[in-house]
């Protein structure tokens, strides 16, 4: 997943990445580099370090007019990646564009041969840097990218013994107070770490650009982790020498370890954020010991890097829109508008399920409706159907036996003509006997399991009807003295009545929320549902399919 939209705000590359196609046709040794596709797409081989190297030194002209060198066998800086780090310190520092006239003292631990952080702060910003280096060949490149760029009244490159951070740099310059510290530590510990064995997430994809630099710029005793806690032991001798230090991290598990270490040492002010570019993250520390520095706020933990997701929609042509019309006015409704049709229908379906809606502003051409699930009451409406029918199907029942005796004595009954007919009905309740009323009501049952057994193949639409006909039947002659155990559809029904008469219950108690929009498109109209919160996506996209089903279903029949 690209992470470009996740750079500084400030950060030039940030919505407008570099054009090769571009760059290729102004710079020939950047286009010897660049790849064209069949279908006419620009691309760079970034496995390729000369490649990487004429992009670095190509955007540096373009758009900082720099012009440096860098050794293939050193390591060659992404320019994006950079350029968040310098937006960051203007951030810890409070630069504004007002305050541009003060002169601002900065220290590069380790610049590299390029000397990237130098160059682009003293050219963006008038920034002064002492920066230090350790590796000859690195040392020399530096001096040279300052010199050919006219910037040696603000860059000082220095030599220092290896294993030098802070404290024997600023020995000469004792009285100086800086402003800031950076530094793009060795990330690596050792060979087989900086190959990615052992250290690295096995369910990650492998590196999409090659991996340059020196011993001294890529591994370092103890890696990141404890080289930049040797930082923080320099910072607590120097302390207010300087009112920020930071270093960028390779690791984001090395992000914990050294803020725990900042805390026991009782730093006091301590801030941290991400740097983005393409497929690459890293991560970034600072602390002072100023109590005057505005602290610029972490990244939120939950950083929102996923495209927004498309709505749920379904389509309703001209021609079923026009069905539903001729429905609607047969029905009394006074919907006109093709959208005020599909709504009202719509809100029909989401009453009979009993889906809370209720209707918002909308904007021009299109009603919205705010719609709240409390239950799942539109899935396997089948299956409880044949459940309920069932459970009809297995309340007790007298033996063949009785019910031919009963048969016989109500033939009886008939014969005599003045006989009171409550007695017969007493005898037959102390012995257990059913009433013919409910021998009635059993005789219909043996109807409907014949009915069932014969319809058993038939078309699923007209199976379902002939369920719910069978439940009506079944529901509408049950005995009135008999006490049915209600089934679990009518408790979860009853249960969606309480709650929606008792609003307060219904807090934070529901399946999902989501926004939907009824709108023209042509002649058609479309269904948007968009989601907002609650337990599972999923669960609105079954209700999406179900409101486009019912819709087709009014429509065929």
């Amino acid at each position: 997943m690209a992470l470009s939209k996740s750079m500084h705000a400030r950060n030039r590359y940030k919505d407008k990445p570099p054009d090769f196609a571009y760059l290729a046709g102004k710079y020939p040794e950047f286009q010897q580099h660049v790849q064209t596709t069949l279908a006419g797409r620009v691309s760079l081989n970034f496995k390729d370090p000369e490649a990487v190297r004429a992009l670095t030194c190509t955007l540096l002209k373009e758009d900082f007019g720099l012009t440096i060198n860098i050794p293939v066998e050193r390591l060659i800086p992404t320019v994006p990646l950079r350029l968040n780090y310098i937006h960051w310190v203007e951030d810890l520092i409070g630069h504004r564009d007002a305050e541009k006239q003060t002169l601002r003292r900065g220290i590069d631990i380790g610049t590299g041969a390029s000397c990237i952080y130098p160059l682009l702060g003293a050219t963006l910003n008038g920034w002064y840097f002492l920066a230090t280096e350790v590796d000859d060949m690195c040392f020399n490149y530096a001096k040279k990218n300052v010199e050919q760029n006219n910037l040696s009244d603000l860059i000082k490159v220095v030599k220092v013994p290896q294993k030098t951070l802070l404290m024997d740099a600023l020995k000469e310059e004792s009285e100086i107070i800086y402003d800031f510290c950076m530094c793009n530590p060795p990330f690596f510990a050792n060979q087989l770490e900086a190959k990615g064995v052992n250290s690295r997430n096995p369910r990650r994809p492998p590196p999409s650009s090659v991996n340059t630099g020196g011993i001294t710029e890529i591994m370092a005793e103890g890696g990141e982790l404890e080289f930049v806690k040797r930082i923080i032991h320099d910072s607590l001798q120097l302390k207010k020498r300087l009112r920020w230090y930071s270093c960028m991290l390779g690791k984001k598990c090395s992000l914990a370890p050294l803020k725990e270490e900042l805390r026991v040492q009782g730093v006091p002010k301590v801030t941290h954020t991400e740097f983005c570019q393409g497929r690459t993250m890293r991560w970034a520390l600072a602390w002072s010991f100023y109590d005057d520095v505005q602290v610029p706020s972490p990244p939120s933990k939950r950083r929102k890097l996923e495209k927004p997701r498309k709505p749920m929609t379904f389509m309703v042509l001209a021609p079923t829109v026009k069905e539903l019309s001729i429905k609607a006015a047969a029905m009394g409704w006074d919907a006109v508008e093709a959208i005020a049709v599909v709504r009202a229908w719509v809100e029909k379906i989401l009453t009979d399920l009993k889906v809370q809606h209720k209707r918002v502003p909308s904007g021009k051409d299109e009603i919205s409706l705010f719609v709240t699930a409390i239950e799942n009451s539109w899935i396997h409406l089948r299956r409880k159907k044949r459940e309920r029918i069932r459970q009809l199907r297995e309340l007790p029942r007298a033996s063949e036996d009785i019910l031919q005796a009963m048969e016989e004595e109500k033939n009886s009954q008939k014969s005599v003509d003045n006989l009171d007919s409550e007695n017969p009905k007493a005898e037959d309740s102390e012995m257990g006997f059913m009433s013919p009323d409910e021998d009635i009501q059993m005789t219909a049952g043996d109807e409907q399991l014949k009915e069932s057994a014969a319809k058993e193949h038939s078309d699923p639409v007209k199976e379902e009807e002939m369920e719910a006909k069978q439940g009506e039947i079944s529901l509408g002659k049950s005995s009135g003295d008999m006490k049915e155990e209600p089934c679990p559809s009518e408790e979860a029904s009853n249960l969606t009545v309480e709650k929606e008469q008792s609003p307060k219950e219904t807090s934070g108690d529901f399946l999902f929320k989501c926004l939907m929009n009824v709108k023209k498109e042509g002649n058609d109209v479309v269904v948007e549902m968009h989601w907002v919160e609650g337990q599972n996506r999923d669960l609105m996209n079954q209700l999406c399919t179900y409101l486009r089903n019912q819709i087709l279903r009014l429509v065929a029949n």
